[in-house]
């Protein structure tokens, strides 16, 4: 049964997490021009608008201690200070207030209702026409004494009574305005409160798909390669039984040409040698017999060599590499080390294999002349190789079909296989096979 795809369903969580962060994010953003506008919209204007009503308040403070410099002027001097003396000071200090109530207007905050705005406006006109007033009545003349004494008392029940109201009125402007800062300051806390928990709610929730996600794909995956684990053993399976059912048809075959067809020539050439007639054509269809026989047993051996059940794996290697050297032309040079040990048919029979393939491939694609076949026993592998003096291994002939086979036939003996290229160029091939299970003890025979 065909498992069906995660494909879907990892687009699918895919889709999701996009939609749950294109939210996240279009909510963030308001909630970050949220905070713009609050803070350059009503901090920021807050506090400019503060500054001004500061800045207007120390003008009335200056007005103040104007209005009792001018109080403090003794009449009873021979030349007293006149009060219209005090005029261009008066004049700078309305110039600068007019002004900071100019800005201030156009800063002042939207919850500032319109009477509150013409209060203050008004204020400082009445405050200002009143003190044109006082000037008009203490005059120019320094001997007018009577006037200065009712412009002053003017200063004391109107002007001062006026300016303290003025600065009653912006003081509390100014408390207005730091509630108004406190409320904003709150609300930034917030709404920063507020998309800090919405970013830990994201985290977790980001973290939360991240995690089904990948307990998803680690259990598909699990289960995806104990497939390929039993699809790879059963593959195993089958490259052994084609492997084995191979060499059972070949060893019946051989064993069918050597026993039946061997026999059957060999008789024939020998009753052909005791035949006295016509010595010439028999001589001649002797000859036909025995190359007949030769070319039985050549391919006899090919399919699976007798001697291989026989007497192992050297003995087999004794008599198919002269035979391969006289077909091929190839020099061959044969070593041996360590203690020789009887293998089981099997592992002979693989091994056996994986040489005749490789020396295939040296006489079919290497260009070589010379080529060499190693053997070493050593305490716990058999390490076998064929290396060769010719272009060696070329990607093309990579996944060639004998090289196919060697593989297997290394994976059947629980071994390992390696194709390698030359230091001085040529190809080796290398297989090394665990002896534990393959070695077959040796029997003493008891008289």
């Amino acid at each position: 049964m065909t498992r069906p795809s995660p494909t879907f369903r990892l687009l699918a969580g895919l889709a999701v997490t996009l939609l749950a962060l294109a939210v996240y994010s279009g909510y963030t953003i308001l909630q970050i021009r949220s905070l713009r506008a609050l803070e350059t919209g009503i901090i920021d204007r807050n506090r400019a608008d503060t500054l001004l009503l500061l800045r207007i308040q120390n003008n009335l403070n200056s007005l103040a201690v104007t209005m009792r410099d001018m109080l403090d002027t003794d009449l009873d001097q021979a030349e007293p200070y006149p009060l219209a003396a005090w005029q261009p000071q008066f004049r700078r200090i309305r110039s600068d207030l007019e002004d900071a109530l100019a800005r201030e207007d156009k800063l002042s905050p939207d919850e500032r209702t319109p009477a509150q705005r013409r209060y203050l406006a008004d204020s400082f006109r009445q405050f200002w026409d009143a003190l044109d007033r006082i000037f008009d009545i203490a005059g120019t003349d320094l001997n007018r004494k009577n006037q200065a004494a009712e412009a002053r008392t003017q200063i004391r029940m109107s002007l001062q009574a006026r300016q303290a109201a003025l600065s009653a009125a912006v003081a509390r402007l100014l408390i207005a305005n730091n509630a108004s800062e406190q409320t904003a300051a709150a609300r930034t806390q917030e709404i920063y409160a507020g998309v800090e928990r919405n970013v830990y709610v994201f985290l977790a929730a980001m973290l939360l798909v991240i995690l089904l996600t990948s307990l998803y794909l680690v259990h598909y995956n699990r289960r995806l390669f104990a497939e390929v684990a039993t699809l790879s053993q059963r593959r195993s399976d089958l490259a052994r039984q084609l492997i084995s059912m191979q060499e059972t048809v070949f060893r019946e075959i051989s064993r069918e040409l050597h026993d039946d067809f061997g026999q059957i020539l060999t008789a024939i050439g020998a009753m052909l040698q005791r035949a006295d007639k016509r010595p010439g054509d028999l001589l001649e269809v002797r000859e036909i017999v025995q190359t007949t026989l030769d070319k039985v047993r050549s391919l006899s051996h090919a399919l699976h060599p007798v001697i291989l059940d026989e007497v192992g794996l050297e003995s087999a290697l004794d008599v198919y590499l002269p035979g391969f050297e006289r077909q091929t032309g190839i020099a061959l040079r044969y070593e041996k080390t360590g203690h020789s040990r009887d293998l089981d048919r099997e592992l002979s029979t693989h091994l056996y294999r994986v040489m005749q393939e490789a020396l295939n491939n040296v006489a079919h694609h290497a260009n070589a002349k010379r080529a060499a076949v190693r053997l070493h026993f050593l305490e716990e592998t058999l390490v076998l190789e064929v290396q060769d003096e010719g272009d060696g291994f070329q990607k093309k002939h990579e996944r060639g079909l004998g090289l196919v086979s060697m593989r297997e036939r290394a994976e059947l003996m629980n071994g390992k296989i390696e194709f390698l290229n030359g230091e001085k160029g040529g190809a080796l091939v290398r297989v090394t096979v665990p002896l534990a299970g393959h070695a077959v003890p040796s029997q003493e025979t008891h008289v």
